[in-house]
């Protein structure tokens, strides 16, 4: 289980959000934790690429489709990683049949450095403004962002 916490000022380190509170309540107080520390890329701008998927996520809207008798639903994780893939950040993998398919790459902490993370930011959001956001400019884009960031 991979937990991420926030060194306080006093030297402990605490739940970094509610989620992963909820994730440490299954460990007794007093319980003794092992764990691996590494420092982690910056949690506030991790935040800001969701809520900027947030806004093109709310405003896609996915044709009236139908899969073997099933309505198409909006899902959000295959939404960012449509995006992800779109945006060019993704690695080629077969499947059991021989097809050949994007797949997005990993975003999780440990596995995409700052440097990277902001060039898929930015790669991002100009998908989202090509293929979503078409009345959006990359500065109201970046305005909304901000006004959702700063409520969080």
């Amino acid at each position: 289980m991979e937990v991420l916490l926030l060194k306080t000022p006093q030297g402990s380190f605490v739940p970094l959000d509610e989620e992963q509170a909820d994730a440490c309540r299954r460990f007794k107080v007093g319980s003794t934790i092992r764990a691996e520390v590494a420092s982690m890329r910056n949690s506030k701008f991790h935040r800001k690429f969701f809520a900027m998927l947030d806004i093109g996520f709310d405003a896609w809207e996915p044709p009236e489709a139908e899969h073997r008798g099933l309505p198409v639903q909006k899902n959000r994780n295959r939404f960012r990683k449509d995006c992800i893939i779109a945006a060019g950040f993704y690695d080629a993998v077969a499947n059991i049949n021989g097809d050949v398919r994007a797949e997005a790459q990993s975003i999780k902490f440990s596995r995409m450095e700052q440097e990277d993370f902001e060039k898929l930011y930015s790669a991002v959001a100009n998908v989202l403004l090509q293929k979503v956001l078409t009345n959006y400019t990359r500065q109201d884009l970046d305005d909304v962002v901000a006004q959702i960031v700063g409520f969080v």
